[in-house]
């Protein structure tokens, strides 16, 4: 069964959790092949029942010790722009789209999503452009990222946060 996982991290994200599973956007996931849904909910307001979305198996919970079977199960990870969550599953193979959070300050998320997109590792929207994104996306140019290189990383970040 094609699953999408959905990860906040251990923030709140409620705007992603809503757009996630709105009709138009559940109905982009199916026209997709997607059958499932699982989502981590973190500290939101928000956590769905599975029948509020009749047309998608869906899954919802808050925190877990490990996302790493969700991720690894995942054929697409849908995840906030926390390094965490976006390294787990970039080093785990899996294919990414990054919802950028706009209401956080200072966004170096926003920073690191661009870089990663610019080196072709993930794709990356806002909630606003969520469903218009998983019709439009096109995995297949996404190139893996090589984990276990600590000074490409570290080259990374400085070159995502303007350091360098």
């Amino acid at each position: 069964m094609k699953t999408v996982f959905v990860t906040v991290g251990t923030t709140s994200f409620d705007e992603l959790i809503e757009s996630i599973t709105s009709p138009e956007t559940v109905q982009a996931l199916k026209a997709r092949g997607y059958e499932r849904l699982v989502l981590q909910v973190g500290r939101g307001s928000l956590l769905p029942s599975a029948d509020s979305c009749p047309h998608i198996t869906l899954e919802a919970y808050r925190f877990k010790d490990s996302i790493a079977e969700d991720i690894k199960y995942a054929d697409l990870v849908i995840s906030h722009a926390g390094a965490g969550s976006c390294l787990e599953s970039l080093g785990a193979g899996k294919s990414l789209l990054v919802v950028i959070n706009n209401k956080l300050m200072n966004n170096h998320q926003l920073e690191m999503a661009r870089q990663l997109h610019m080196d072709s590792h993930l794709l990356y929207c806002s909630c606003s452009t969520l469903t218009e994104t998983l019709r439009m996306m096109n995995l297949s140019v996404l190139q893996p990222f090589l984990p276990g290189q600590p000074k490409n990383f570290a080259n990374f970040l400085d070159k995502a946060l303007g350091v360098q």
